[in-house]
């Protein structure tokens, strides 16, 4: 029953704790609704668009720690479970599950928010750093190779999920779960994403020197 609540805690804390969309928070402090402007996504990529390098950087932090103290919280609930002879901190899947959907959908702001790509990289990292480092390693090489931020994106995911079973990485049950809620999070909020890739209308990644302005090639 307390380990029930534990957990039950955990993911509320996370939730809140990721519902403070930070590129909301230093739009309005720039004065602009991030979610009225260039792609409309409360998050990093946009803010860079439409606010610039500056304002970026304070959604970058922002959204890492968020995720960082999401998780920190619910080690410190430290709720354990085991399956298969693995073991996994439910308390920290919670709370770093909380994260990801408060940004996604933040109570504070009508539940509109950003896609959790970073956040949800975040919580990799506090979880198990090696997988993350695999499926950002996954990341990197397909945009170097397709210029789709998108499809890196999808694939690494899918990649956490992959992973998430493979036996050497020694996983539970439960840690199965959150990978395919994560991806299924990730997915759902990338389908206009993998329609533009099907239909080959997705804008590509772009790289131009001593540029200022919105780059409308760039679109998470």
């Amino acid at each position: 029953m307390i380990e029930g609540l534990k957990i039950f805690a955990a993911l509320a804390f996370g939730y809140l704790l990721g519902s403070l969309n930070t590129a909301v928070i230093v739009g309005k402090i720039y004065g602009k609704d991030i979610r009225s402007h260039g792609s409309k996504n409360a998050g990093l990529t946009n803010t860079l668009r439409v606010l610039g390098k500056s304002a970026a950087v304070f959604v970058l932090a922002g959204d890492i720690l968020k995720g960082i103290i999401a998780c920190l919280i619910g080690l410190r609930l430290g709720v354990y479970a085991s399956s298969g002879g693995a073991i996994n901190c439910v308390s920290l899947l919670a709370a770093g599950a909380g994260a990801i959907l408060g940004h996604n959908w933040p109570v504070y702001f009508r539940f509109k928010g950003g896609k959790g790509a970073l956040t949800a990289v975040t919580v990799l990292f506090m979880i198990d750093w090696v997988m993350a480092l695999i499926c950002l390693g996954s990341f990197v090489i397909i945009v170097a190779l397709t210029r789709y931020v998108s499809l890196g994106t999808i694939c690494a995911t899918m990649l956490f999920v992959v992973l998430s079973v493979i036996p050497v990485f020694d996983n539970t049950f439960y840690f199965q779960i959150f990978a395919f809620l994560i991806a299924l999070i990730v997915i759902f909020k990338h389908r206009e994403n993998i329609q533009r890739l099907l239909s080959g209308t997705e804008n590509k990644l772009t790289f131009v020197a001593a540029r200022s302005g919105p780059d409308p090639a760039i679109r998470l």
